[in-house]
């Protein structure tokens, strides 16, 4: 009887060895490459080079910790709930990773490279990208969507990481046709929409990742796998001055009972 075979281009352990992407863990990788560049190269399945490495680490940076974003009070009001439960807390703030916090990452790439797929060829100058630009955001307002990337809930004027990230980029010579897609898009929204939005962090991570190569349906991961060290943050700094039950008891005790509005009350059955 055939002994079943299993393909990975991951790992593999045997009782002397652990190997890694074709590389031996202990003497080839650990010491010898950082966190980010292996998060990359698991995903591509290829070595990322410096100037890859560089651009991918400023994006997982950029998305670590906000502050008492909603995933931040997630994992720490998980935590106060269930101390004993760490993966709880960490899991619970990385679920809360969706369409309007985190998940924008991978929503403007998606979007960004829809928009370029359906190109026969790529301008050549900024007049050709914001006409690119115009087209799209004209064609997803008429759709009656957003155009994920633009605005933020606290920085209304502009995203400090913005601008840092496209110059991190057009420093190693990757700012490629996604993030300057992003761009057009920023100079040329107002003329559609009628008001100026900034280009937010979370939108110019994703197009930055999407010129990387990376997969764009996975987008969304590199996003968690940032915000995981920043909840881990949140949740030491919770065991070391905690707030929250504060939180907790803010909301409990100026909680205010109201009326059901018409409409909202389930009728009886007849």
């Amino acid at each position: 009887m055939s002994v079943p075979s299993f393909p990975t281009s991951l790992g593999t352990s045997t009782a002397e060895e652990i190997r890694l992407l074709g590389q031996d863990l202990a003497a080839d990788l650990m010491g010898k490459v950082s966190f980010g560049e292996l998060a990359f190269w698991l995903v591509a399945l290829r070595r990322p080079t410096p100037s890859e490495t560089r651009v991918f680490e400023a994006v997982l940076v950029a998305l670590a910790d906000h502050g008492f974003t909603p995933t931040a009070i997630a994992a720490r009001l998980t935590y106060l709930s269930a101390p004993d439960s760490l993966q709880g807390a960490l899991a619970a703030g990385l679920l809360g990773g969706g369409s309007r916090f985190l998940g924008v990452t991978e929503d403007s790439g998606l979007y960004l490279h829809s928009v370029l797929a359906g190109v026969a060829s790529l301008p050549s100058d900024d007049a050709g990208w914001d006409a690119l630009a115009l087209s799209a955001v004209r064609e997803t307002k008429a759709a009656g969507r957003f155009v994920p990337g633009l605005g933020h809930p606290v920085h209304k004027v502009r995203d400090p990481r913005t601008a840092v990230l496209i110059a991190i980029a057009e420093e190693e010579g990757l700012r490629g046709p996604h993030l300057r897609l992003f761009e057009a898009i920023g100079r040329v929204h107002e003329q559609v929409l009628g008001r100026r939005l900034p280009l937010n962090g979370a939108g110019v991570c994703g197009a930055a990742l999407a010129d990387l190569g990376l997969p764009v349906e996975m987008l969304r991961g590199f996003a968690l796998l940032a915000r995981a060290a920043g909840l881990l943050g949140q949740i030491a700094v919770e065991q070391r001055r905690p707030i929250g039950m504060d939180a907790y008891l803010t909301i409990d005790r100026n909680a205010v009972y109201v009326d059901p509005e018409p409409g909202l009350t389930s009728e009886p059955e007849s």
